[in-house]
């Protein structure tokens, strides 16, 4: 099995940095927009202008809807709404990896695939890892929060079951005609919990940086991640490609401390290596993995 390219490796590193740092750009984003409305936009701008150019994959339409609303519901919707007050960024980026762990536990529970020791032993330490997170909750990071994020995992999780059970789709074009159906359930959310007239402020008052804000999530986080990715893995070894994922919480942790001055304390450290130690237990190569097709994280 032979490593990426150095020219594949700066691609592999710019996807995981843009999905890592992405969680930073979530919290400054909501300080101008409310979630549901944030969220009804960066799918509206994940499928378009895309969808205009990429054919809809030929699976059934009950697949792509059960992801949009599981992914843009389920996983961002509430992903924001956490971010927004009940959890911090960096933590929220390791936070909804375990979703690594709850994807295993539905295909051992739906497809009857085994719990091998290793993968055993890397939900142990993962667990430490949320429980040390659990024991140190405070203004900053609730209880509610983090129930939130796991919640986001666990959709994501559901999420990865509905792509895998069309393999033969290509990886973009699902998650942008996916977002098709992202964005009806999003508006309502907004609509009855924000208000029309707040979403219309928000969008007639934004600069410069919320726009960039908001098209790093569509087409940096989405657009770009998927279609990098998933060349990647068309061309490499899934074994190869996926540890890469491994950096998405450490460029998350590392980009709130640096942006949004998210203090890095010792339990938090700890917390980190243990969720980390856990993945990379799952993911790095010699070590048995099932997971979802793309690896995608954001």
């Amino acid at each position: 099995m032979t490593g990426l390219s150095w020219r594949q490796a700066l691609l592999a590193l710019a996807v995981v940095s843009v999905w890592g740092t992405n969680f930073a750009v979530i919290k400054s984003a909501l300080s101008h927009f409310e979630p549901f409305t944030f969220a009804t936009l960066r799918f509206l701008f994940a499928f378009l202008p895309a969808a205009f150019f990429l054919k809809r994959p030929q699976v059934p339409w009950r697949n792509l809807a059960a992801y949009g609303v599981l992914i843009g519901v389920g996983q961002f919707g509430v992903l924001y709404f956490a971010i927004n007050g009940e959890i911090s960024p960096g933590l929220a980026s390791l936070v909804v990896q375990s979703q690594v762990f709850m994807t295993i536990g539905l295909a051992i529970w739906l497809k009857g695939e085994r719990l091998t020791p290793r993968q055993g032993l890397a939900l142990l330490l993962a667990a430490a890892g949320l429980a040390l997170i659990l024991r140190h909750v405070d203004a900053v990071t609730t209880p509610l929060g983090l129930a939130l994020v796991l919640f986001a995992a666990l959709c994501w999780a559901l999420g990865n079951m509905v792509q895998r059970a069309t393999p033969e789709a290509p990886s973009l074009a699902f998650v942008v005609w996916a977002s098709l159906f992202s964005i009806p359930p999003l508006l309502i959310l907004a609509l009855v919990f924000e208000g029309a007239p707040a979403m219309v402020a928000s969008v007639a008052t934004m600069t410069p940086v919320v726009w960039a804000e908001l098209l790093y999530q569509s087409f940096g986080n989405t657009l770009f991640g998927y279609a990098v990715w998933g060349w990647l893995l068309a061309r490499n070894p899934a074994a190869v490609v996926s540890p890469w994922a491994l950096l998405v919480p450490v460029f998350g942790l590392t980009a709130s401390a640096l942006a949004l001055g998210e203090p890095l304390p010792p339990w938090k450290l700890a917390a980190a290596a243990l969720v980390i130690g856990g993945l990379a237990l799952n993911t790095l190569p010699g070590f048995p993995l099932r997971r979802d097709r793309t690896g995608a994280v954001g």
